[in-house]
């Protein structure tokens, strides 16, 4: 084997070693984008299991709201639906949209059927239900947490795949870019409230 060959060889390993390098890493951010959704959904499968009791505790006590509390069923089990599509298929734009806007309604509707239980001195002071309410809050911050550590590592991940050169390695290997989890919220609701005195 001539000079030439041995350049060639050399360029080839050098080439074999970079794209080795390059999917190693991709591989690694992509897991650390696996294990953040990961999070979320046990924050939201307990989130989930609690609204059951949550309900059945404020059944006793509000039997005049009977409304409210089908509501809040109801956008549950819309969101373990919308959760439960997500583990079946990659998670693109339009599946998170759609799990973004269930997890939108439910928390409406759970923050209804807690406007309603103000109404109800007795179920306020209920020791079930003081404790489930904080467990949910809890809850809802370790979601809000997870989120945002799932964000984080897909800009990672983004980053990453979308630097020149390892762009065109991402590309080749099949991986591609991933979307974040964004609200549902309308510009009005973005809007910062004005207080005034």
């Amino acid at each position: 084997m001539g000079a030439t060959g041995w350049i060639a060889l050399a360029v080839l390993v050098v080439l074999a070693l970079w794209g080795a390098a390059v999917y190693n890493r991709l591989r690694l951010l992509r897991n650390r984008v696996e294990n953040a959704w990961a999070q979320i959904d046990v924050q939201l499968k307990r989130r989930y299991d609690l609204i059951p009791n949550l309900v059945e505790v404020a059944r006793g006590y509000m039997q005049h709201e009977a409304a409210t509390l089908q509501a809040v069923t109801l956008a549950r089990n819309q969101a373990v639906q919308a959760r439960d599509s997500l583990h079946q298929q990659v998670r693109g734009a339009q599946d998170l949209t759609a799990l973004a806007a269930a997890e939108h309604r439910l928390g409406g509707c759970l923050g209804q059927l807690m406007l309603v239980v103000e109404q109800y001195p007795d179920l306020q002071a209920n020791a079930q239900m003081q404790s489930l309410s904080e467990e949910i809050a809890s809850t809802e911050n370790r979601i809000g947490f997870a989120r945002q550590a799932y964000n984080d590592q897909v800009l990672a991940f983004n980053d990453k795949a979308g630097h020149f050169p390892d762009v065109l390695w991402a590309r080749l290997l099949g991986f591609v870019h991933l979307d974040m989890l964004q609200s549902t919220s309308s510009a009005a609701e973005r809007q910062v409230p004005q207080v005034r005195f």
